[in-house]
């Protein structure tokens, strides 16, 4: 017996040993991903922080004018309120006009040569960031395109930030490692002092970039300094020019965990001696099998205390013993019959959180995207009004295709954003005559983008004579979309490439939707169990187990069945039949045209629109779409401003955002119901935020048009024409 503990503590040592090493190794590993990503992320917000920089007008005007002593002031404001290193301006042809710094002594020239990569990029007509080499230092370098009014480019600002002693403290708190910088075979910065520290960190790049490789070393390899043991990895900046003599060495302590094995160590030793001692105690013990009864008795009550309500006492005589083992089990059943109704209450009760739960999730998530709703609809209508516009003009047909692609991604987003609300937003039970096709295809724009950066196909065959059903929408709705991100989850967790068929068909009596993946398949064993509340087979905070059975509610209250079909290796299919209604209606849903209509240069001659709206764009979009008709536009960002415009002359008709800065266009409603009854009856509203019930009630009762954004121009051009008409 103590040869067996012997060599089980052997094991159980060297088992607890190499996991402490994994696990170092892992943390380094993490540590290493974190700093790139904190690398990637510090140079995309010096792009975004500095992306509009030269849209400013004052600075815009200094590199219009292209000169040295015009550009001295903005450059010098970067410096210093900005916090920039140093900072240059080329023209187009790759001359640089003017530049300055932070340090007089600092080499321009050197930094205007190793910056020359990102500077090209950005005259190619790119953004740029890039990380460089300049004497000891490293920067990183932000290269930003310059427009003039007409939207030429007419330059390049390029701008440095150095990654000093700062930046490699922030890296090391964020990373919690160690961390060191280097540059052409030197440690430009490093959290650890000490010669030997850095002779150690130039010998770890050298010897894991002697291979050649370009691209990182991801072997971890172990330090000892200052008689710290530490993990280290090595890797490389990327860097436009190609130098590969840019990268950083990251260390993590395993001193902790040294320290920790060694107490396991001491700990699991005074186990092993207490089991020698229990075990003999015990072999003791069964000798006497006098006491054999009794102890059987005291065995069963402590399993029933640590709740094995399954534990039985064996009755071996008919004696005093027996009647006791026989009472006993007598007790142990009823109070196991009671824990098991108190568990199933207790599951109930679980069940019903976690759904009120999952139902304030969806609320917060439709008051955020309603939120976001009006932010969104600004640029889309700017971005889909002008795309509009240009493709009535005469353009060439290269640029033609370019402006549809615009267009149709601008609607696009529309409809995401639309089906995002929809799904989210908590909407009471109803039912009605809905389209099983239309419910899908919502359903897959949302999570349009989830399947193709996972590379995975979408195959459908839709019955396009589809009968409606009567049904919630929102709650069918929930139901594809549930089963198919399941799919997806499925196929992204286990293969590179996947694909979802969906197909739709009608039978005598129900509408079927049959939903099939080609990812690893149900185990048969969890096949029956997949409708039950809280199961999954996901990791903890992965997955409530609630999907499916959600879906499977939804589809018994619809008086529909939801059928599983799956073999291990072979995907899942999942067949929803739904009983068809005998309300007639359209099976498809008709998309609203959005084609440009034909240009009538004399359409508005005569008539006078003003338009309220803070968002610059959408001003200039609305002024030059409907100027090309011969209206005559006048353009206000703001309520008062439109009210005093309003009082200096005549307007035929008004279009006034809802909402506002300072006035809203409620408020400028009112006061034009005192002030100009007659003018009041042809305001038409626009909006980019979600029509609530307050809106939605006042616009009924004012009979208001209200136009969403974005909005095409045949609808703004209809609104006017009816607007005119009905107040004639």
């Amino acid at each position: 017996m103590t040869g067996l503990m012997a060599l089980t503590f052997f094991i159980v040592n060297q088992r607890i040993k190499e996991q402490s090493e994994a696990d170092g190794k892992r943390a380094l590993e993490t540590a290493e991903a974190v700093f790139r990503n904190s690398q990637y992320v510090r140079t995309k917000n010096l792009l975004l922080r500095f992306h509009n920089l030269p849209n400013d007008t004052r600075i815009r005007a200094a590199f219009v004018k292209g000169d040295a002593l015009t550009l001295r002031d903005p450059l010098q404001h970067l410096v210093n309120e900005q916090g920039m290193d140093v900072v240059f301006y080329a023209t187009t042809d790759g001359k640089i006009l003017d530049s300055e710094e932070s340090d007089p002594t600092f080499p321009v020239s050197t930094f205007e040569s190793a910056a020359l990569p990102a500077v090209k990029q950005a005259l190619r007509g790119e953004d740029k960031v890039d990380t460089i080499r300049v004497g000891e230092k490293i920067y990183d370098v932000v290269s930003i395109r310059v427009y003039d009014a007409e939207h030429v480019q007419i330059g390049v600002l390029t701008l440095g930030s150095e990654l000093g002693d700062a930046v490699a403290q922030e890296f090391s708190r964020i990373t919690q490692s160690q961390i060191a910088l280097l540059a052409d075979g030197q440690v430009v910065v490093s959290t650890l002092t000490g010669s030997d520290a850095r002779a150690q960190f130039i010998s770890a790049f050298k010897e894991a970039t002697s291979t050649g490789n370009v691209n990182l070393n991801t072997d971890v390899k172990p330090f000892v300094l200052g008689g710290q043991h530490y993990y280290g990895i090595t890797g490389r900046f990327d860097s436009l020019s190609g130098d590969q003599t840019l990268g950083y060495v990251l260390l993590s302590s395993y001193e902790e965990s040294l320290s920790s094995l060694r107490t396991a160590q001491q700990v699991l030793l005074s186990i092993s001696l207490c089991a020698i001692l229990f075990g003999s105690a015990v072999v003791w013990f069964l000798v006497n099998k006098v006491t054999k009864p009794l102890r059987e008795l005291r065995d069963s009550a402590e399993a029933v205390g640590r709740g094995d309500f399954t534990r039985r006492v064996p009755v071996h005589w008919h004696d005093e013993c027996g009647e006791l083992a026989l009472a006993f089990n007598r007790m142990t059943e009823n109070v196991q019959q009671s824990r098991a109704e108190l568990e199933e209450t207790v599951e109930t009760l679980k069940s019903t959180q976690a759904q009120l739960i999952q139902s304030e999730k969806l609320s917060g998530i439709g008051e955020f995207v309603a939120g976001v709703t009006h932010e969104l609809n600004n640029p889309l209508a700017a971005v889909s009004g002008f795309s509009e516009m240009l493709k009535g003009m005469d353009v060439d047909e290269k640029y033609r295709r370019y402006l549809d692609m615009i267009h149709k991604s601008a609607q696009r987003c529309q409809k995401i954003v639309q089906s995002l609300l929809s799904f989210a937003r908590r909407h009471p039970p109803e039912r009605g005559a809905v389209s099983v096709n239309s419910l899908i295809e919502s359903a897959l724009e949302i999570v349009h983008y989830q399947l193709r950066t996972n590379n995975i196909e979408v195959v459908t065959r839709f019955d396009r004579s589809l009968p409606v059903v009567l049904a919630d929408s929102h709650q069918l709705q929930q139901v594809f979309l549930n089963i198919i991100n399941n799919g997806r989850q499925a196929i992204e967790e286990h293969q590179a490439h996947g694909v979802i068929k969906i197909i739709t068909e009608a039978t005598e009596k129900h509408v079927r939707v049959i939903i099939h993946d080609n990812g690893p398949g149900i185990p048969e064993e969890n096949l029956r169990r997949i409708f039950d509340p809280f199961f999954t087979t996901k990791e903890v905070g992965k997955g409530t187990g609630l999907g499916l059975s959600l879906c499977y509610g939804i589809i018994k209250e619809h008086g529909g069945t939801i059928t599983p079909v799956s073999r291990r290796g072979e995907g899942a299919t999942f067949i929803i039949e739904l009983p068809v209604s005998h309300i007639s209606g359209d099976t498809t849903k008709l998309l609203r045209s959005h084609d440009v209509g034909v240009l009538n240069s004399n359409e508005g001659v005569g008539k006078k629109i003003l338009v309220i709206d803070d968002e610059e764009p959408i001003l200039s979009m609305i002024h030059e779409g409907l100027t090309r008709h011969g209206y005559e536009v006048d353009v206000v960002s703001d309520g008062e401003t439109a009210l005093r415009r309003l009082k200096q002359g005549r307007c035929d008709l008004v279009f006034c955002d809802w909402k506002m800065p300072g006035l809203n266009g409620r408020e400028v409603y009112e006061n034009l119901r005192v002030t100009n009854p007659d003018l009041c009856q042809r305001v038409v509203f626009i909006t980019g935020d979600v029509i609530n019930e307050q809106m939605e009630r006042f616009l009924e009762g004012e009979k208001r048009l209200c136009l969403a954004k974005p909005f095409t121009f045949d609808e703004l051009r209809g609104a006017i024409r009816n607007v005119l008409a009905a107040a004639a």
